[in-house]
């Protein structure tokens, strides 16, 4: 095996094992900036002799140990600072009072560790950017350079966010540690929060020249599927898996040949993912078993399986979808939801009902430079024969789109509508 060879297998051991690595140091050390740094130095060691020793059977383990042992050497050199200066606080000095036995102990349950490092990399103390960040790289085990090429921001901007985050949880003494009773249900959905905005940029990016960026999607897949199996009792952890894999089922017809935009209703479904849509499937079940009451997560779950169960556009149960977003309004309203729900309303009932609701919708402030609420409803004024408002309504929705890909084709039926009005 090369050398190059070599540094490619160590960096897929790293994005495998990262984050039980931080997650186990991060138990004993109970800071995740200094885990990272810890398990970024075993990482570095691992580059220089790998090549010349070859890879060990158990690179997992290798890379724990040699964290481990640096990390040893780190309480003790705070226990010699102490005892030359003083006391530096208790919770200190308990650690570096610590065994190696202890420390092994404290590294040792991985699944744990990874847990508490979810609900620390999430913690709501942090900006929604700075979770995702800081999750893509403590749990997703993406560099710096692959975080900010996705999310189409300069390197330094990704890498002050994280630093800045790794600050923050250390001023605020967030706990490394799985929260407990009502505060886990909050926490939670912090963490589901920001595994769905990963997976989000990934289906529908909101910049740039790339309409889809699969490789997001796979990162939040990947996370939801580790929470999933870390809590394995909790509803909306399954339903969330349940809505990316649906989704992400349709991924390659969501894409055509030039990389253009595809709409559902134009997709085809031959091309659909039935694998992830058997899973998505299994794991919307799993949902529906666990929770007393169906939350906003599994309800959207819902309503793409609608959708992967029909095999033809004509064969969606649009009253179905339309039922399930009315229960999803009731415990998750939100103005993006109802614009959702007026879709469904128009494809089950008509557009005339569905236009009376986005009309309604048009004075909502968090919706003024939304681009998705004009484009719904130039359609809907297209269906309706009112093809100068629809040629205008959309035009302004391209206007406001920031994906190129969007905005062209948001243009190509303001155009489609400004030719029906000619016709």
């Amino acid at each position: 095996m090369t050398t190059s060879d070599t540094h490619r297998a160590i960096e897929a051991v790293w994005r495998i094992e990262s984050a039980r690595l931080i997650g186990g140091i991060a138990r004993i050390v109970r800071d995740v900036g200094v885990a990272e740094d810890l398990a970024q130095d075993a990482l570095v060691v691992a580059l220089e002799r790998w090549p010349q020793t070859g890879i060990p059977n158990n690179p997992g383990a290798w890379l724990m140990g040699t964290a481990k042992h640096r990390a040893i050497d780190r309480l003790r050199r705070i226990k010699l600072s102490e005892s030359k200066h003083g006391e530096l606080g208790r919770e200190l000095e308990h650690r570096g009072e610590m065994s190696e036995a202890d420390i092994d102990a404290a590294a040792g349950d991985v699944q744990d560790g990874v847990l508490r490092l979810i609900f620390t990399a999430c913690h709501p103390v942090l900006a929604p950017e700075a979770r995702v960040a800081l999750t893509l790289r403590l749990i997703g085990g993406l560099t710096t350079e692959e975080i900010a090429r996705a999310f189409l921001v300069p390197e330094t901007t990704v890498a002050q966010r994280i630093v800045r985050a790794k600050r923050t949880l250390r001023a605020a003494h967030v706990p490394f540690e799985v929260p407990s009773g009502d505060e886990l249900a909050s926490r939670l959905s912090s963490v589901l929060e920001v595994i769905y905005l990963i997976f989000n940029e990934g289906y529908a990016a909101t910049a740039g020249d790339d309409w889809t960026r699969p490789a997001l999607c796979e990162d939040a897949l990947r996370l939801g599927r580790i929470l999933a199996q870390l809590v394995p009792n909790e509803a909306e952890v399954h339903g969330l898996v349940a809505l990316m894999e649906l989704q992400a089922s349709r991924l390659r017809a969501r894409v055509g040949p030039s990389g253009e935009p595809v709409l559902l209703l134009d997709q085809d479904r031959g091309r659909w993912d039935q694998l992830l849509i058997r899973r998505g499937l299994a794991a919307l079940e799993r949902a529906q078993q666990f929770g007393a009451a169906i939350g906003p997560y599994a309800l959207q779950a819902a309503i793409a399986a609608c959708h992967a169960r029909a095999r033809l556009p004509e064969q969606t149960d649009w009253s179905r979808i339309a039922a399930l977003y009315d229960a999803l309004a009731q415990i998750a309203p939100s103005p993006v939801v109802e614009l959702n729900r007026a879709v469904a309303l128009s494809m089950a009932y008509g557009p005339t009902v569905a236009l009376e609701l986005v009309d309604a919708l048009t004075s909502e402030p968090s919706l003024k430079d939304y681009y998705l609420l004009p484009s719904v409803r130039g359609d809907l004024l297209a269906k309706l024969g009112r093809f100068d408002e629809a040629h205008a309504e959309l035009g302004r929705a391209a206007a406001l789109a920031r994906n190129t890909r969007e905005r062209d084709l948001l243009l190509k039926r303001a155009q489609a509508a400004q030719v029906g009005g000619r016709a």
